[in-house]
């Protein structure tokens, strides 16, 4: 057994509860969104700050291309050792059952508290504006949009594993796959893969720059940028796995990475009209290239960081670490309804919006893990 094969048999702890913590994430990064200085969530609290939309920034920023990288990873580990038929059924199973069971009652209980929202402020059906028509293209992913996205990238590696299966019986591309990884893993790393990113935010006509990559929640194809940004995240935490051993460099170049994703985070949110968000895409082609280069770097940089942060600091077992890892799936699938429904009760009270987002997020997180 070679040294990659015995880092490859080996549980990595740090990457359990790294790619956990980005799914719990997902609620202080939704019940910021309340507290923007411009209102752009469903409810609008009476307490504002930059600071809030800042955060949201941070977290937005990192958050889904670490867990995606992650996914990607532990797909091909899973691949590997159940085969395709056994990974099949398992991401049917774990993924597509969880989004098939609880995508109609996550949606409407959202409407449920938006019609709640509305009565508390004197609204009734007639002002409700006419409900659009909805098809494949412009259906509501909510906040499951990433179940869809995760089958569609599983989809798309199981195609590529059986072309290079197909084409390249003598391993002689899957030799050079591994050698470009090694250029993947270090400060340039996110400089390559961010071109192909910052290039498709450049192309997308709508591209809010606030927001990063695109949230793809709506209708079955994912925009562009999205399939780019999350789809190099995917295939490069598949590659990652080919080359445990590359995992370590990730470790010693995690604190030059989390600079460089400082640093072009600074740059991008600047570019992008700072922590009050501009609600409009970017009309301005060289502000736009160079903003949209800015994400790219930094989306790649932050994501290496956290996952070489995470390794360093987590390598060790952890029984309640552990038990957050395993609810934290739970816990995003059945939060956004919860979170949304603690955002009208406290959207009227006077306290700071910091103790407002502190009740939110741990009344959220104590009914999720109850509930798990």
């Amino acid at each position: 057994m070679t040294a990659s094969e015995i880092d490859r048999s080996e549980r990595l702890h740090g990457l359990d509860w790294l790619r956990g913590a980005a799914l719990m994430l997902g609620v202080v990064l939704h019940a910021a969104m309340s507290f923007f200085p411009t209102q752009i969530w469903i409810v609008g609290d009476d307490q504002r700050s930059a600071w809030a939309s800042g955060l949201f920034f941070v977290i937005h920023l990192f958050r889904m291309a670490t867990f995606f990288l992650i996914a990607g990873l532990f797909a091909h580990l899973m691949l590997g050792r159940r085969g395709t038929w056994g990974f099949v059924k398992d991401r049917l199973s774990r993924i597509g059952g969880p989004l098939a069971v609880f995508w109609g009652p996550t949606l409407a209980a959202i409407v449920a508290v938006l019609i709640w929202n509305a009565g508390l402020h004197g609204q009734t059906a007639a002002d409700a504006p006419p409900p659009p028509t909805y098809d494949w293209t412009n259906i509501p992913l909510t906040h499951l949009w990433f179940l869809w996205v995760l089958l569609i990238l599983y989809a798309g590696l199981l195609i590529l594993r059986a072309v290079f299966k197909a084409l390249d019986r003598k391993g002689v591309a899957e030799r050079a796959l591994d050698r470009a990884t090694e250029a993947l893993v270090g400060p340039v790393g996110p400089f390559l893969l961010g071109a192909p990113l910052a290039l498709a935010l450049w192309l997308h006509p709508a591209w809010i720059a606030f927001f990063a990559v695109p949230t793809p929640d709506a209708g079955l194809v994912p925009n562009a940028p999205a399939l780019v940004g999350f789809g190099l995240a995917f295939g490069l935490g598949a590659l990652l796995d080919r080359r445990r051993d590359l995992l370590k460099r990730v470790e010693a170049w995690s604190p030059a990475l989390l600079g460089l994703a400082v640093g072009a985070g600074i740059l991008a949110l600047m570019l992008s009209g700072g922590p009050t968000p501009r609600l409009v895409p970017m009309t301005d082609p060289a502000i736009k290239a160079l903003t949209a280069a800015a994400f790219g770097v930094a989306t790649y940089a932050s994501a290496l960081a956290a996952v070489g942060l995470a390794l360093r600091a987590f390598a060790r077992h952890s029984a309640a670490r552990r038990y957050l890892a395993d609810a934290s799936y739970w816990i995003y699938i059945v939060h956004l309804p919860l979170v949304m429904a603690a955002q009208v009760l406290v959207q009227d009270l006077t306290w700071p919006w910091p103790i407002k987002l502190v009740l939110v997020v741990a009344g959220v997180l104590a009914l999720s893990v109850a509930g798990y």
